[in-house]
């Protein structure tokens, strides 16, 4: 097995999706169109509003997968990553929907709010790609500012703060067929954990093999809860899909 990972600093997340993570998400996600319907379902639990026409705004939007329901229920949604890779897929995926797509930084969102929004997600834990904790505050402040009376913010993420992953309960097997294998790894810090994915992949009749890791933070749920509160959002929090948590903060 050839090693091509040897350039293995920790890379911001940008970084990782760009180099790594990316190219392989699609793959990583598996059945699409699944993928799409539980998206959209899980869309129709959160309660939005409904009306056509509404303004949306999906943070970290990637390939679309919640962009693209909200879209089919009459949302003007504006979709912004960092990963041109993803916005790429995302905009085939779209078709005719109105749906605009921004390379940016999800911090950067309200540079490119037109009205105020009736919905706002930010789902799949990307709220803890963001550096450090004022990052996270400041952007649920630019959130709160941005929604429109009875607007919507919905977010999922991982608890990686309550109940740290201990030994082998650190190696998390994400997707494996007969051309790739990937897998996840959990280091936890005081206030982030790193996360190393680990790509084999067939190149003809050799495994390769990439190694690419990044910090998430150790964001505590009550912590996210509370500043939405503070900022005078009626919130909300349940189990989410997939292992995760999700808030939800309704300006009324």
């Amino acid at each position: 097995m050839h090693d091509s990972g040897a350039h293995r600093e920790m890379r911001t997340a940008q970084e990782h999706y760009e180099t790594l993570l990316g190219p392989v998400y699609s793959w990583m996600v598996g059945d699409i169109e699944s993928a799409l319907a539980r998206a959209a379902a899980e869309l129709d639990a959160l309660q939005l509003p409904r009306h056509r026409g509404s303004a949306a705004f999906d943070l970290g939007a990637g390939i679309g997968l919640h962009a693209v329901p909200l879209a089919q229920r009459g949302c003007s949604v504006a979709a912004i990553d960092s990963c041109q890779v993803l916005l790429d897929e995302l905009r085939t995926r779209a078709g005719t929907l109105p749906i605009k797509a921004v390379n940016g930084e999800i911090l950067a969102f309200r540079s490119y709010v037109e009205q105020p929004l009736d919905v706002i997600l930010c789902m799949g834990d990307t709220l803890t790609h963001l550096p450090n904790l004022a990052s996270v505050e400041l952007l649920l402040a630019e959130v709160a500012a941005s929604l429109a009376k009875n607007g919507v913010f919905a977010t999922t993420f991982r608890d990686y703060a309550s109940a740290p992953l201990q030994a082998e309960q650190r190696f998390i097997p994400v997707r494996s067929d007969e051309r790739r294998i990937l897998t996840c790894f959990l280091e936890y810090g005081e206030e982030q954990v790193t996360v190393y994915d680990v790509l084999h992949q067939r190149d003809g009749g050799e495994w390769r093999q990439r190694v690419s890791s990044y910090p998430k933070l150790r964001l505590a749920p009550q912590r996210v809860s509370a500043k939405l509160t503070a900022l005078g959002l009626n919130v909300r929090s349940a189990a989410g899909s997939g292992g995760m948590l999700q808030i939800v903060a309704e300006k009324t």
